[in-house]
């Protein structure tokens, strides 16, 4: 019998954990130095802290940009070349993809276009950055939500 699924899903299982617990850091000690309130202009951009921070390349790449992305599109082809046990795995793999879609078509693109903007103190850039705090939370929760049916998975496996 081979190992290679259950080493899969245990990888994926870590890497969402681990995914899932910098998230968290991102939102709780990350964000608010880059995204802070003004009493007269609503949220701002402070892109000396995103730059000087600069996680997407220093961390996300290495976390979740290509490993994580990997690891769901390979339990896609396993658990289609398995055997039908692998419900929870299809679930977390499902949740993992929409969460990477929207990275890559939302939350990189804006955060590139939030370092890039000229202006930092309109009401349309402050709306945006209320959309993207608030889509993150979501983006978070999705990931939880993941990451415990990849547990389950794991544990039935």
């Amino acid at each position: 019998m081979s190992y290679l699924p259950q080493i899969l899903l245990l990888l994926f299982v870590l890497n969402l954990g681990t995914a899932f617990g910098a998230g968290l850091y991102e939102v709780k000690v990350v964000i608010p130095q880059w995204f802070r309130k003004s009493a007269l202009s609503g949220c701002y951009i402070d892109r000396e802290a995103m730059r000087e921070l600069d996680s997407g390349r220093k961390f996300w790449a290495f976390v979740t940009t290509l490993p994580l992305t990997l690891l769901t599109l390979a339990s896609f082809i396993v658990i289609w070349l398995g055997s039908p046990g692998y419900n929870w795995w299809l679930a977390a793999a499902l949740l993992t993809f929409c969460e990477r879609i929207s990275t890559f078509t939302f939350f990189i693109p804006t955060i590139i276009k939030f370092q890039r903007m000229d202006t930092l103190f309109t009401e349309r850039v402050s709306h945006l950055v209320t959309l993207w705090v608030r889509l993150n939370y979501i983006r978070t929760i999705l990931m939880l939500v993941a990451w415990l049916f990849a547990l389950r998975a794991l544990v039935l496996c």
